[in-house]
């Protein structure tokens, strides 16, 4: 009996090492502030997202004058937005697509095709709402760019991703708080 507990307790120190990677790797992937997904564990979801939907559609936000509010209001109230955008971003993709926090105050999302949403102009009003913190509302605002995946002559997720850029640095152009496709 005790050479069958022996031979057994390294394998299952194995096990258990296997398990803790498993959880490390997936926190890694996820921002520990908003619990998005990270750059590299988004891009991955979303590269296979984009071969199983054609219609998918690409978005980036870019929160406005986000260092004002840190500046003017302090870091916990930075933190309230960005967890703020992160839950409204959520909440707009559902089940039929994924958020990120790209880093800093930048946001992309992937869903499996527009008609699964409220709409992009529900997105940008999603974003604009004050968020409440210490007893008051902190104002927001976002430019937003869109690309549908079928709207690119190479449909991968660089150039959708590109596209999305260009776009959202058009709406920034138009006055902060703007869509552009």
């Amino acid at each position: 009996m005790d050479t069958v507990i022996a031979a057994a307790l390294p394998a299952l120190g194995w096990v258990v090492h296997g398990g803790l990677l498993v959880r490390r790797l997936a926190t890694a992937r996820r921002d520990p502030l908003t619990g998005l997904h990270t750059r590299a564990g988004w891009t991955a979801r979303a590269e296979h997202l984009l071969i199983r939907h054609p219609s998918a559609l690409v978005v980036l936000i870019d929160l406005d004058d986000f260092k004002a509010t840190n500046d003017t209001h302090g870091h916990a109230a930075g933190d309230a937005v960005l967890t703020a955008t992160a839950r409204r971003l959520r909440d707009w993709c559902g089940r039929h697509g994924i958020a990120a926090r790209l880093g800093g105050d930048e946001f992309a999302a992937i869903v499996t095709g527009s008609h699964h949403t409220p709409g992009l102009d529900a997105l940008r009003s999603a974003l604009a709402r004050p968020v409440p913190h210490a007893g008051g509302l902190l104002p927001v605002s976002a430019s937003v760019g869109s690309c549908h995946r079928t709207g690119r002559p190479v449909p991968t997720l660089t150039d959708a991703l590109s596209a999305a850029d260009a776009g959202m640095y058009a709406a920034k152009g138009h006055g902060r708080r703007n869509v552009h496709n």
